[in-house]
C-alpha cells in the first residue's frame, strides 16, 4: 500500500511539472485595469520574511480570455453577485427590523478599505474573524436574524459586495492585534505541512511548482486578493474556505470544517502572503 501511494504521488508530480520545458509558463507581463479606469496592483514587493521577492496576482497566470473577463465589469460574471450583495445590504431582515444599511447608511464610505483589512482580531470571540464570520455576528447580535450557513448564496454575495468596495486597495492584515501573530504562526505551519495520500502541502504547489502546469492550468503563487472568486470551471462564485477545502481534498486528505481554527489560521497566513496586492474581488479564474 505504501509503494502504491508513493507511485501515485510520483505520477501526480510528473503531471504537475510536465514532460518538457515547454509546459512551464511564467506570469504574463501586462497590467490589470478594470473598465479602463481602476488599475490594480498585481505585482508588488514581498514583505520581509516572505519566500518570494515579488508577489504576483493569479490574474497574470490565466489565459487572455479569462484576464479580459475580469478587466470588464460588464462581462465579469462575478459582478452579478456584487449587485445581489448590494440588495442584501439594503434589505431588512430579522426580528430587530434592521438591514446592514440601518447601521451603516453610506456603504461606499463605510466599506471603503474594510474588506482589504480582514481577517481581524475579534476580542469577544478570542479568534480572528473573516468577513463571513463578521456578517454572521452582526446578523445575530444586531439584526436578530439567523446566521448564514457556510457558502449560502447570500453569504457569498454579501461578502463579495463588501470586498468589492475596496477594489484596487492593498490587502493587509494587522498581526499586532490580539493574538493574530500566534494564529499566523499556526497558519504558516499548516501551509508547509504535507497531508493526504499524495503527501502534498500548500507550498508544494504554490512555491515549488509555481508557474508550472497542473493538468491544463498554470499554478500561481496562490494569492487570495481576488476572493470570493468566480471560477469558470464551476460556473459559480467560490469562497476562500471552499477553495482551501478543495485543495486539501485534492491531496486526498480529510478537510477541516469551514471557519475551523485550522482554516482561520491558514487564512491569516495566506492573506499576509499577499500583502500589498490590490483587491480584485470578484476575480475571474479558470
Amino acid at each position: 500500500m505504501a509503494n502504491r501511494t508513493k507511485r501515485i504521488a510520483t505520477m501526480f508530480a510528473i503531471t504537475m511539472v510536465g514532460t518538457s520545458a515547454s509546459l512551464a509558463g511564467g506570469p504574463v507581463d501586462e497590467k490589470l485595469v478594470i473598465d479602463g479606469e481602476v488599475e490594480i496592483m498585481t505585482r508588488v514587493p514581498a514583505p520581509e520574511g516572505h519566500p518570494f521577492d515579488e508577489l504576483i496576482s493569479g490574474w497574470h497566470y490565466r489565459t487572455e480570455e479569462t484576464r479580459d473577463l475580469e478587466a470588464d465589469s460588464f462581462q465579469n460574471p462575478g459582478m452579478l453577485y456584487v449587485e445581489r450583495g448590494e440588495e442584501i445590504w439594503n434589505t431588512v431582515d430579522g426580528a430587530a427590523g434592521k438591514s446592514c444599511a440601518s447601521c451603516h447608511e453610506d456603504s461606499e464610505e463605510f466599506l471603503k478599505g474594510l474588506g482589504a483589512s480582514y481577517p481581524k482580531w475579534n476580542e469577544d470571540a478570542g479568534k480572528p474573524f473573516n468577513i463571513e464570520l463578521q456578517i454572521n455576528q452582526c446578523r445575530e447580535q444586531n439584526m436578530q436574524a439567523e446566521p448564514y450557513k457556510f457558502d449560502a448564496a447570500d453569504q457569498k454575495a454579501l461578502t463579495t459586495y463588501i470586498k468589492h468596495q475596496s477594489l484596487g486597495m492593498p490587502m493587509k492584515v494587522d498581526l499586532s492585534e490580539g493574538e493574530m501573530q500566534t494564529w499566523w504562526d499556526k497558519g504558516k505551519e499548516l501551509y508547509y505541512t504535507r497531508t493526504g495520500q499524495l503527501n502534498l502541502s500548500c507550498a508544494t504547489c504554490h512555491e515549488n511548482y509555481n508557474g508550472n502546469y497542473i493538468r491544463a492550468d498554470h499554478l500561481s503563487q496562490g494569492n487570495v486578493n481576488g476572493f470570493p472568486t468566480y471560477r469558470l470551471k464551476q460556473a459559480d462564485l467560490v469562497s476562500l474556505h471552499n477553495r482551501f477545502r478543495g485543495c486539501i481534498r485534492d491531496t486526498r486528505a480529510a478537510f477541516p470544517a469551514a471557519f475551523s481554527d485550522e482554516l482561520m489560521a491558514l487564512e491569516v497566513y495566506v492573506t499576509w502572503r499577499g500583502s500589498g496586492l490590490g483587491i480584485e474581488t470578484p476575480a475571474v479564474r479558470q
